[in-house]
């Protein structure tokens, strides 16, 4: 069993920050990706940052204004939001792809955290 276990949404007002972290704990012998990915109200769910190896990939959208990072030690994930808009209002999901014994990988979703950036 993996789980990963976000915090860090809130409510923030427009231009404000957030980092949210997403730790992953369980039965797997490393972790291969790990990223957010977010779901506003009657629309899909999108990718947002993506971090692997050395490696980062943005959404257009937040480019310049997110980063992401992580603690392997920690097996944990951090995505420092800055400069917010009530455009990035959603529930922000973190993703990691594990690698179990045997060489399987295995994609797992946290339960996700709310981000409202409002007045």
């Amino acid at each position: 069993q993996v789980q990963l276990v976000e915090s860090g949404g809130g409510l923030v007002q427009p231009g404000g920050s957030l980092r949210p972290s997403c730790a992953a704990s369980g039965s797997f012998i490393s972790i291969n990706d790990m990223g957010w990915y977010r779901q506003a109200p009657g629309r899909d769910r999108d990718l947002v940052a993506l971090i692997a190896g050395g490696s980062t990939n943005f959404a257009d959208s937040v480019k310049g204004r997110f980063t992401i990072s992580r603690d392997n030690a920690k097996h944990t994930v951090y995505l420092q939001m800055n400069r917010l808009k009530p455009e990035d209002t959603a529930v922000y999901y973190c993703n990691a792809v594990v690698i179990r014994w045997h060489n399987k990988y295995l994609a797992v979703w946290g339960q996700g955290t709310l981000v409202t950036v409002s007045l």
